[in-house]
């Protein structure tokens, strides 16, 4: 029997099924009825697991119709910041993170992780070679970037993420695309530069965009999150076996 991964992020809802570390087809959906949405993939198939990861607190109806839907419901949200404690995580990280954490330290075990996630936050995360977490740090993601920009001056046009982006920039909108891209490229290789002897591990939404333009190594795992998931589905199931 499979199970059901959904993470509610800031923007998006992702889902996946799953056999142990096995991810399935995998679903995005944007819109405010993501209780819809879940039933919907419910609907043909009742999961061992339903995990939802959710950067909001579920309320109890929710949980109450998502629990008719499965066998077992795990949900990860601002109320159940013991989860983190249990697995050596602080308590003020979002699940998203924790599940970033959870399967490098599955993927690349015995090395160090800089973990970066590109999204609506670009988030940057550290792990010793023992898997323990060193800490982090949380910016604005590239297309935020270019949002508050428009946004917050009088006169600066909203810009898209280029394909390609010189390293200056020769007009208005070329400048605001090399000051964005090269911006975040910078600080990421920054980062990269304290701790060289980790693996770089690149997530999210813009991840294959930045590995190209890093100077270092990388591996690219854009469902890093939903593997997290799977990985704490698998381990749940375990414990109630």
């Amino acid at each position: 029997m499979s199970n059901l991964l959904v993470e509610i992020g800031n923007t998006a809802l992702k889902a996946a099924w799953s056999e142990r570390m096995t991810l399935g087809k995998t679903f995005r959906y944007q819109g405010e009825k993501f209780m819809d949405f879940i039933l919907g993939l419910t609907a043909k198939e009742k999961p061992q697991v339903l995990l939802v990861c959710s950067v909001v607190e579920l309320s109890a109806d929710d949980r109450a119709a998502l629990q008719r839907e499965c066998n077992h419901l795990l949900v990860l949200d601002p109320g159940n910041r013991e989860f983190l404690v249990s697995h050596g995580l602080p308590s003020y990280i979002s699940f998203d993170r924790a599940a970033s954490i959870l399967a490098a330290r599955y993927l690349f075990r015995g090395k160090g992780c800089t973990i970066v996630d590109f999204g609506t936050t670009l988030t940057v995360d550290f792990t010793d070679e023992k898997g323990n977490y060193r800490g982090g740090n949380i910016s604005l993601g590239c297309r935020t970037r270019f949002k508050a920009l428009n946004r917050y001056s009088r006169s600066l046009p909203l810009v898209n993420t280029p394909e390609d982006c010189p390293l200056i920039g020769l007009s208005e909108v070329e400048s605001i695309e090399s000051g964005v891209v090269n911006g975040i490229v910078f600080e990421i290789e920054g980062y990269l530069a304290t701790a060289p002897e980790n693996v770089a591990v690149f997530t999210g939404g813009d991840a294959n965009y930045f590995a190209k333009r890093m100077k270092n190594s990388i591996f690219a795992v854009c469902n890093l999150v939903l593997m997290g998931l799977a990985l704490i589905a698998d381990e749940y199931v375990k414990s109630i076996d």
